[in-house]
């Protein structure tokens, strides 16, 4: 068992690809590194992976990226993460994303562009899928974008909307979840520029701006949030690399993961391809976003990117490389500084508590 004095990380990987599935690790809070604790393959390839409170501790969530998809909840205090409850279908293929929202956990489906909820029970298992709400769409890529997609899952900083965000249709949804019931209702769509592939979102602390990191362009769309309305409006866009680097076609990136910092003054993405982490400034407002810095992601295709708690540490799940790396993040500048890694054989996520 880890100390009460240093932090705590789960780590999903894809079992599929020789990964271990979700891996508990300590976090020393002082240098940011991570030491693994155990890890269970009792879901496959738990790509995504959530936390929630429970009484008397954390409970942790964990997509299973199958087909059929399915969602399992762990007790998250022990070493090795143990199975809570039953493994449940989402009744949708190939879940991507999820989180908890209003009593539920609600998952991203990305093969079949769906979002699922399913209920919390008393003691933070889940119960069987409440609702699925199936998107409608496509976009000019033929290869990528034949059918809805939906990447990203998401409560709104107010708690009283649910975010999806769509690569096949080039879209980011609204819809109203009811605590009681479960039932997911469509509310809005925001249409991005088409062929940009959006994957994920971030909100600013301020709750009233959104970024929108896109996959198949590396750009971040901002917009506008209004929480009362629930409507979400594109403000502009802003590349997360450098020209002569975007246009290079002996190396396509594709974006994975958007986040901001928690005084709203940085924002970062992890570009696979690329290899990459990206720096940008945001102004006092948040509307406005400049690229300022890239550094490497201490690995090969980085899937995923976690701020700490502190603001202090940033982590990136390196996905072909098989290792997670942590980074000093410089409170000036916002720059990440390589501090260290660990390996994680097809890392895909880093949750910190």
């Amino acid at each position: 068992m880890i100390g009460d004095s240093a932090g705590r990380a789960f780590l999903g990987s894809f079992t599929s690809a020789g990964g271990l599935g979700v891996t508990a690790a300590a976090v020393d809070r002082d240098t940011g590194a991570l030491t693994v604790l155990g890890s269970t393959d009792a879901v496959p390839d738990p790509s995504f992976l959530a936390v929630g409170p429970r009484a008397g501790g954390t409970v942790l969530y964990a997509v299973g990226e199958s087909e059929p998809g399915v969602v399992a909840a762990f007790a998250a205090d022990g070493d090795v993460p143990a199975l809570l409850g039953s493994v449940r279908a989402v009744e949708g293929d190939a879940p991507t994303h999820l989180a908890v929202a209003a009593n539920h956990v609600v998952t991203a489906n990305y093969t079949s562009g769906s979002v699922t909820a399913l209920p919390l029970l008393d003691d933070g298992s889940l119960g069987p899928a409440s609702s699925v709400l199936r998107h409608e769409g496509s976009g000019p890529d033929p290869e990528r974008q034949e059918g809805p997609h939906a990447h990203q899952v998401l409560a709104d900083p107010s708690g009283n909307w649910v975010v999806s965000v769509d690569l096949g249709t080039d879209s980011v949804r609204v819809c109203a979840l009811d605590p009681a019931t479960g039932a997911l209702s469509p509310h809005g769509e925001t249409a991005l520029r088409p062929g940009t592939g959006p994957r994920h979102l971030a909100f600013h602390p301020s709750g009233s701006l959104a970024y929108v990191l896109c996959e198949l362009e590396p750009i971040v769309t901002v917009c506008r949030w209004d929480a009362a309305a629930g409507r979400l409006d594109v403000l502009g866009e802003v590349a997360v690399l450098p020209e002569h680097e975007r246009v290079d076609g002996a190396v396509r990136t594709y974006p994975s993961e958007v986040v901001v910092a928690h005084d709203g003054r940085f924002l970062w993405t992890a570009n696979r391809g690329h290899d990459s982490i990206s720096v940008l400034t945001l102004d006092e407002s948040g509307e406005k976003a400049a690229l300022v810095a890239t550094v490497g992601c201490g690995g090969h295709w980085p899937r995923d990117l976690t701020l700490d708690p502190s603001g202090q540490w940033l982590y990136a799940a390196n996905e072909r490389s098989g290792n997670v790396s942590w980074f000093a993040v410089d409170a000036q500048t916002g720059v990440p500084r390589h501090a260290g890694s660990i390996e994680v054989p097809a890392a895909s996520c880093v949750v910190l508590v």
